[in-house]
């Protein structure tokens, strides 16, 4: 088994080089081909296992190097010929449609121009609502790479699924119905069967969790709860994966009996036909395989090895799609497995360690006892699967969940009876909904339970830790350098000591974090939140946030409420809105689901704002008091001051905007929103601003703002401009970053530096 586990991990190790290594693009087949080489000398120099380790190795690197370049020419390359061409485009369609916000949104495997079909997400208008597996498609549409990037962050998803191309239909949508289902699509049947039965047999509040659960599919539950699930690293149980199965294993078990050949049987098929359900993700590939591999082990009579399972499934999927491997979702679902089976077993057995079995006479003692040993199991496990995805959810989401652990302990029993009753009652409501009904009522008390614990686990402060700070991160390299000597001398010292040891540094870095955000009279935080600005000040105990929009890869009001939680607060005193756009208060709502907030101040224009009305009714159910700012507003602070100027333009929302200076400790700070140059010089002739040393860049950089007169009246010490990385508006312009450099002012960009923090001394 050993042998295999080399082999497929050889080539997985060469698939993941091929697709995150830029530099060897253009080199895979001259160095598949030293890698034969080496293979073949391998074969002739060494001998015993030696030889065949390196065989084994070179061989596996070689032919993922070659895989990959082949199939990039033979399956990418007609979706390559086909970008940026409006084309006839004609399929058939793979899954049924998904809305959208402008539409239908529809998997077709379409007719390669020459060559392979191309598997493409179409979008439509209403055309689109009725399309069925299936079904032969044909239009007009314009297709583009679905690896293109968007928002400055690379989209993986869809080619760690294998569709490659996007395309916009145009016209008219001309459908062919066959006159039966075809076999291929009866899982894709199922799915849209489960997901409807679902729905039929839960209340409209209950089915979003209870179909994410059994389906995966998100798509229904709130952008909150989402966040929340995030926020308290339990993604993984709206992802169906390995849980999911194992569930799904046990119920079969427990059916059938445990350890008995039929049941094995049946598990295998049941866990194929739920794979093929679910769409067939990485993470429920990974998992199906593995399980598949462990239950044909014991019926054969074959010695069960979990990471040789691992390594197969990884290779397996890597065949199946090479583009895959940069796939977030799969690196964090084998990362996750392979930390469980490192680490969990003996992280369990240093937790059960002195503790003595109960008596079987004492039915309390054996409950005691049955809840000891899961506790320990799930908190092993929990603790086992953060040890490899902690650094990859650092590096791909900038934040780190310090709840995960708890709130694993808390939620997992109740997620495995949601999937198992839900899977029940959603099949059985597909056929009869009444009985559906019934069946769902049981599930009910755990959802009701999941909704009401998820968000407020996510909402205790340091529940999550942004990656931005500098303390977080050194704590977190502190905590890996210690896992390593434990790794390097284990058995030579208790888990006690490193434990204390984590715990006390984590205590510092949370103290050291606080104290340099709250250090001086006035702090100013211009986060991250990509195309979009978000502003947070604090004077003296007083603080303020200016926006809450963006569309960087996090919801821009959790990217506040992050950052005022990683400070061990759960109040904001003031939230200022410049004007109702999204990239300024598309955040808000997120924002005020995670934190108390004491006031709102925003100005009184764009009545018929849809973003105004929700932000209006939030604020009213939650007793919000509203600043409406018509005139020139000061609040007095014991540390500083902070001044609220009301619109001074006229005509479009951009000039009917709030700004706000802020000053104390001989530092002051202006916020123009997207204020375009002329209004910035009636803002100059109304308040009288002379030098002030901090200035945010109106409009995130466009040529428009930041005007010369501004400049020369500011004289600005430094400018900090919100922008989105590889944003569509081209900002910041290059006349406006000359003329920055031209005023002296030393010059900050968030897509570059990050989250970027001015204090006073």
């Amino acid at each position: 088994m050993r042998v295999l586990a080399t082999a497929a991990g050889s080539f997985s190790l060469a698939v993941f080089a091929a697709n995150c290594i830029p530099l060897l693009e253009g080199a895979l087949l001259p160095l598949s081909c030293v890698l034969a080489a080496l293979c073949a000398a391998a074969l002739l120099c060494l001998r015993g296992w030696a030889r065949v380790r390196g065989a084994l190795i070179c061989g596996g690197l070689a032919l993922g190097l070659l895989w990959t370049a082949a199939y990039g020419a033979v399956f990418y390359a007609p979706a390559r010929a086909l970008d940026d061409r409006t084309i006839r485009l004609s399929g058939t369609v793979m899954e049924y449609p998904q809305e959208t916000d402008y539409g239908w949104s529809v998997l077709v495997r379409a007719d390669g121009e020459p060559g392979a079909p191309v598997p493409t997400l179409v979008y439509a208008d209403e055309q689109g609502a009725d399309l069925r597996p299936g079904d032969r498609v044909e239009t007009v549409a314009h297709c583009t790479l679905a690896e293109r990037t968007f928002g400055g962050e690379e989209i993986t998803y869809y080619t760690a699924k294998g569709i490659f191309l996007r395309a916009e239909a145009y016209g008219e949508l001309r459908v062919t119905r066959p006159e039966r289902l075809p076999l291929r699509y009866l899982p894709a049947e199922l799915a849209h069967q489960l997901k409807q039965g679902v729905d039929a047999a839960f209340p409209e509040d209950a089915a979003p969790l209870i179909r994410a659960l059994t389906t995966g599919n998100r798509d229904n539950l709130t952008d909150h709860y989402t966040s929340s699930l995030q926020r308290t690293g339990l993604s993984h149980t709206v992802a169906v994966s390995g849980m999911h199965l194992s569930f799904l294993a046990a119920l079969v078990s427990g059916l059938l009996g445990r350890g008995k050949r039929r049941s094995a049987l049946v598990t295998c098929g049941v866990v194929l036909v739920f794979t093929l359900i679910s769409g067939c993700t990485p993470s429920v590939v990974r998992a199906a395989v593995m399980l598949i591999l462990l239950q044909l082990a014991a019926l054969l009579g074959r010695e069960r090895d979990p990471l040789t399972a691992l390594a197969l499934a990884l290779m397996l999927l890597l065949a199946w799609n090479p583009f895959s491997a940069a796939h977030i979702g799969l690196q964090l679902s084998f990362a996750s497995v392979a930390g469980i089976l490192l680490f969990s077993d003996r992280l369990q057995e240093r937790m059960l360690r002195g503790w003595k079995r109960p008596p079987k006479d004492s039915i309390p003692l054996r409950l005691l006892g049955a809840l000891v040993r899961f506790g320990a199991a799930a908190l092993s496990a929990t603790l086992g699967a953060m040890v490899f995805t902690t650094p990859l959810t650092a590096l791909y989401f900038g934040s780190l969940s310090l709840i995960s652990p708890l709130a694993n302990l808390m939620t997992l029993w109740a997620v495995s009876a949601a999937f198992s009753g839900g899977l029940i009652a959603g099949a059985a409501g597909a056929v009869l909904p009444e009985l559906g009904r019934v069946l769902a009522l049981p599930v009910l008390p755990f959802v009701r339970y999941l909704d009401w614990v998820v968000p407020r686990l996510a909402r205790a402060p340091f529940s999550a830790l942004s990656t931005s700070s500098f303390y977080y991160l050194a704590w977190l390299l502190f905590v890996y350098v210690l896992l390593l000597l434990g790794l390097l001398y284990r058995g030579k010292k208790g888990w006690k000591t490193p434990v204390c040891a984590c715990l006390a540094a984590l205590c510092a870095s949370l103290l050291f974090h606080a104290r340099s955000f709250q250090a001086g009279d006035m702090t100013a935080a211009v986060l991250d939140v990509g195309q979009g600005q978000s502003v947070l000040i604090r004077l003296g105990d007083h603080y303020t946030l200016v926006d809450c929009g963006g569309d960087g890869p996090n919801d821009p009001g959790d990217t506040a409420a992050d950052c005022l939680q990683g400070l061990g607060r759960d109040r904001l005193d003031l939230l200022v809105l410049t004007h109702f756009h999204d990239d300024h208060a598309n955040g808000v709502p997120e924002l005020l689901e995670r934190l108390s907030v004491s006031a709102i101040a925003l100005p009184d224009v764009e009545e018929d704002s849809p973003l105004r009305r929700e932000i209006l009714t939030l604020a009213e159910e939650k007793g919000i008091p509203l600043w409406w700012v018509r005139r020139d507003t000061t609040v007095e602070l014991e540390k500083g001051q902070l001044t609220l100027y009301p619109p001074l333009g006229a005509g479009e929302a951009n000039e009917l905007g709030l700004s706000v200076l802020a000053g104390a400790g001989g530092l002051d700070l202006l916020v123009t929103g997207d204020m375009s140059g002329d209004v910035e010089g009636m803002l100059v002739e109304h308040a009288g601003l002379r030098d002030v040393e901090l200035l945010v860049a109106g409009h995130h950089g466009s040529a428009s703002s930041t005007s010369q007169a501004l400049l020369n009246a500011l004289q600005p010490e430094t400018a900090i401009l919100s922008v989105g990385r590889d944003n569509a508006y081209g900002h910041p312009a290059p006349e406006t970053l000359e003329r920055l450099e031209r005023a002296g002012a030393e010059i900050y960009r968030t897509d570059r530096d990050g989250t970027v923090t001015v204090r006073t001394r």
